[in-house]
């Protein structure tokens, strides 16, 4: 079972216990009982080949920061077709909230075209076109006149913390064991 799937499961269980008096007795029990190791107990994983490491980690430590923060990886290796749209909002409430703090603590992030999405725009010969992507039926010389459909987004600031001495980038999550 999934992580999605079982965040929702857990949803889901929280209010059934919290009303049901003879379900959260046998969940106490559940909770009791020592556990059935079904995973084989000789299994050692192989010793990943060390990678080269890469000259720009950049993009690898952000993507560890949002499965660390946000369970990002784990949300979007999922299968979410056959989940109930109430459990993928549960999830992604979490998921979004993990990811917006990573975002914002390691970026600064403004608006390209300061305006309210939907206002008139008029755009100049000379408008910088990496800035602003011209859609719809586009002809002609500027000036052109349209909607701002979105207002785009852009990085003022990135602050990415230094990687630690002997990690590797490569590795966004390790496979974690409990005891």
């Amino acid at each position: 079972m999934g992580f999605i799937s079982r965040l929702g499961l857990a949803f889901g269980l929280f209010f059934k216990v919290l009303s049901d008096t003879a379900l959260a007795s046998r969940a106490a029990g559940l909770l009791t009982q020592p556990e059935e190791d079904t995973t084989p107990s000789s299994f050692v994983p192989e010793p990943a080949a060390t990678p080269e490491a890469p000259t720009d980690t950049s993009a690898l430590q952000l993507m560890a920061a949002l499965q660390r923060e946000g369970r990002f990886i784990d949300f979007v290796q999922e299968d979410v077709q056959s989940l109930a749209d109430d459990d993928i909002g549960g999830a992604a409430r979490l998921v979004h909230e993990g990811c917006r703090k990573v975002i914002s603590k390691w970026f600064t992030i403004t608006p390209v075209w300061p305006g309210e999405e939907g206002t008139s725009v008029t755009l100049e010969e000379g408008f910088d076109a990496k800035r602003v992507q011209l859609t719809g039926n586009v002809t002609g010389e500027p000036p052109f006149s349209g909607t701002l459909a979105h207002h785009g987004w852009a990085v003022d600031e990135t602050k990415l913390p230094t990687l630690t001495r002997g990690a590797d980038p490569s590795v966004l999550a390790p496979a974690e064991v409990e005891l």
